[in-house]
């Protein structure tokens, strides 16, 4: 059988590892981020009712500009945006390759500040990017000064600011993403995957916006609305953004029958994110109880919580996937990430954790 070793593989992805996450199907499964309440049944009835309406239209390509659901994406976003400022793709992953396919490539270089999301070094390796992994400071949190300083000393091409951070949870400040802005001349992206978990208040980049052409905020719908296995990521930009992205999209690249889903999940917008608030009951929730179990958790902005004080973090998920239940090793010494479920979901990983308390020292 050939091997990877016997094929003419581009040099920088020898040795690369793909993405992936244990597919295991448990009980309790809290280990990708995913939103774990379902899509309320009458929501579900008006998307399925959407699609039955597109698969009579599949005999032809669809609309390849996306129009209408560029209209209702920047309806949703509000701050002004027009579907002119919008742009979406098959999940936010494919948004941001095409972002490094515009505006990366050979030569060309993207720095993120490590520890954050694992793909954007994967994403960089496909397009030939060069990646830079900056630093972050104590508790992984980024303050203006050490964001812009790495800036300053490696001269990327392209930024990206995980916002809140992924797999750490931390929120991202304005001033650390203007401070970003200010320090290069290259494209900033602002990945606001878990933007709507964040506390009542809190200011996207969105804000940030008028007068900086070079500003990219990206999201997604897999994550607060729930729809993650229909993939479908976008961003907001200076028209000029979109039109450059333009040139590296496949053509008529998001189907049918995703822009119909799309549309009508945002059509119930309210009832879609009204499990927005048990989610984040459920975060603060498990920042609580692991501390009070001795546990560090770090502050969290996102549906997940990383935390540290785990002595043995493999025998650790080890135990918790004997029981069922299924969290995340990040990779980060003596630290375990979990996701906001349910309460029946994080109940019982609370209680399975504290049983097994003694394993973790």
């Amino acid at each position: 059988m050939t091997s990877l070793d016997d094929l003419p593989l581009r040099a920088n992805l020898r040795g690369q590892i793909p993405y992936g996450a244990p597919q295991l199907h448990v009980p309790v499964a809290l280990n990708v981020n995913e939103n774990t309440h379902p899509i309320p049944p009458a929501v579900a009835s008006d998307i399925a009712a959407a699609l039955a309406e597109a698969i009579l239209t599949v005999n032809r390509y669809p609309d390849r500009e996306f129009t209408q659901l560029r209209e209702d994406l920047a309806g949703y976003l509000g701050h002004g945006l027009t579907r002119d400022n919008i742009w979406a793709a098959n999940g936010s992953n494919e948004v941001l390759q095409q972002v490094l396919q515009a505006f990366g490539g050979p030569g060309r270089s993207l720095l993120g500040y490590a520890p954050t999301y694992s793909m954007y070094s994967i994403l960089a390796s496909g397009t030939d990017t060069r990646w830079i992994p900056g630093g972050r400071d104590a508790d992984y949190e980024l303050s203006p000064e050490t964001a812009a300083r790495w800036v300053h000393e490696t001269s990327p091409d392209i930024v990206f600011l995980c916002s809140p951070n992924n797999p750490t949870g931390t929120p991202l400040s304005l001033a650390t993403i203007a401070a970003v802005y200010d320090a290069t001349p290259g494209i900033v992206v602002v990945d606001e995957a878990y933007a709507e978990f964040a506390p009542d208040g809190t200011d996207s980049a969105l804000t940030l916006l008028p007068g900086r052409e070079r500003l990219l905020v990206s999201r997604t719908m897999s994550k607060a609305f729930a729809f993650a296995g229909v993939r479908l990521g976008y961003l907001a930009a200076d028209p000029a953004v979109t039109d450059a992205l333009r040139l590296v999209r496949l053509p008529y690249h998001l189907s049918a029958l995703t822009q119909a889903a799309a549309v009508a999940a945002l059509a119930h917008t309210g009832e879609m994110l009204a499990m927005v608030d048990d989610i984040r009951v459920q975060r603060d929730r498990l920042v609580t109880e692991l501390a009070a179990l001795g546990f560090l958790p770090l502050r969290s902005g996102s549906n997940f919580v990383l935390f540290g004080g785990v002595a043995d973090p493999h025998a650790i998920f080890a135990a918790l996937l004997a029981e069922g239940i299924l969290i995340r090793d990040v990779g980060i010494p003596g630290h375990l990430r979990v996701s906001a479920g349910t309460e029946a979901e994080t109940s019982a990983f609370l209680a399975a954790i504290a049983r097994l308390r003694p394993l973790a020292e």
